[in-house]
This record gives structure tokens, C-alpha cells and sequence, in this order.
């Protein structure tokens, strides 16, 4: 089996894995059962960008999704702060990878929705907790998260996906630090943190490894 149907394989593993963890939530599982379930969404999106890369770039993105399935089993095995440098330190990579796949003929209100996004999101993020002792490193982690929104905003892959896709995980935190504040007791507040920010990672995986992919197969 070539490489490509592999991560066809390893894509819809993923949706699966994702989607279905939802049901985990009215079993009774292990802890571990329940790690392991949640792993598998954005684990078999790394092994599915890491069977598309043929270029460095393809191996940032593999990075990426690693990063965001090591900090989706820390914080759920409530280690939250090696969670958030997990998913912080993949922010940082992904920046990195939009910014040198930067969008040519960007326009002023561009750098501005981008830099605006930062201290917007990141004043957001501040205000929602209410411990107020943890205001200022939510708001910090929270910047990390809007500046790779906003290098998603300005690079060259689809705004449609990519951007998209970003910003999804953004407000995904927001509802996460939400409810910690005046969201708290919100029933619905987690199916919307969880579907947010998992279907934000396919759209970011997916969108960047098909322009990537595409691009290296006209080099062959």
C-alpha cells in the first residue's frame, strides 16, 4: 500500500478516533482507556501529515500535530501546565511555518486583523477566569495561540481552511478559560471546546499537507 492511501487510512482513523471520543464522555472508562481515546484524533492527524511530507515544511506541520496530541493527552491527564508548553511550543512551530509560506500581496488591513488578533484575544482570555491569580498566565498562553492564528491569517495556504481552522482552536480556548469563569456549570460548553478544536486541527492538517503535497508532487 503506497504512502498516500496509508494516510488516507490514517485521516479517517483520525476522524473517527475524534468524533466518536465525544461517546467516551458517558462511559465510565479507565483514565487511561479514556487518555488513549482522545489521543487517537490528533494522533493519527500527526502520522497522516507525517506519511504527506516530502519537504521540511511537511515535516513543521508533522511537528505541529505532534505537539497537539502531546498536549491533548497531558491535559487530560491533568499535568495543565506540561499540556500548555505542549501546545504552546506548537503554536510557536506553526508560526514559524506561516510565516516563511507567507502570502505575497498582503494588504495593510491584513497586518492589521493579525496583529490586532493578539492583544484582542489575549485581553479575552485575561478577563474570563475568574482565579485571577491564573488571569495572567491564561492571557499569555492565550497570545501564543492568537499569534499563530494570525500567521495563519497571512500565509499563503487557504484562508478558507487554514485561517479558518485557527481561529476555531482560538475560540476553543477562549471557551475552555470561559468556563473557569462565567461559563462555568455550562453543560454544552464542552462539546463546544472539544468539536471546535478538534475539527479546527483537521482543517489546519488537512489544508496545509494538500497544498504541500500538491507542490511536491510537481517536483517529482
Amino acid at each position: 500500500m503506497d504512502r498516500r492511501r496509508l494516510a488516507a487510512w490514517a485521516l479517517g482513523a483520525a476522524l473517527v478516533g475524534g468524533v466518536s471520543y465525544v461517546a467516551s464522555w458517558e462511559m465510565d472508562l479507565p483514565r487511561a482507556w479514556s487518555i488513549a481515546w482522545k489521543g487517537t484524533g490528533v494522533g493519527f492527524l500527526t502520522v497522516y501529515a507525517a506519511l504527506r511530507a516530502r519537504s521540511f515544511d511537511g515535516w513543521l506541520l508533522t511537528a505541529v500535530m505532534g505537539l497537539g496530541f502531546l498536549g491533548d493527552v497531558l491535559l487530560d491527564g491533568e499535568d495543565m501546565t506540561a499540556g500548555g508548553v505542549a501546545f504552546l511550543a506548537g503554536h510557536l512551530l506553526a508560526v514559524w511555518l506561516y510565516l516563511k509560506n507567507r502570502r505575497t500581496g498582503l494588504r495593510p488591513g491584513d497586518w492589521a486583523f493579525a496583529g490586532l488578533l493578539v492583544p484582542a484575544v489575549a485581553a479575552a482570555a485575561w478577563a474570563l477566569p475568574d482565579d485571577r491569580a491564573a488571569a495572567v498566565g491564561i492571557g499569555v498562553y492565550a497570545a501564543g495561540g492568537a499569534l499563530m492564528a494570525g500567521a495563519a491569517w497571512l500565509s499563503r495556504f487557504p484562508r478558507r481552511l487554514t485561517a479558518a481552522g485557527a481561529l476555531m482552536f482560538v475560540v476553543s480556548d477562549l471557551l475552555i478559560f470561559a468556563r473557569i469563569g462565567p461559563l462555568a456549570g455550562q453543560a454544552w460548553v464542552g462539546f463546544g471546546v472539544w468539536s471546535l478544536y478538534f475539527a479546527g486541527q483537521v482543517l489546519l492538517c488537512v489544508s496545509v499537507a494538500s497544498v504541500l503535497g500538491r507542490e511536491d508532487r510537481r517536483r517529482l
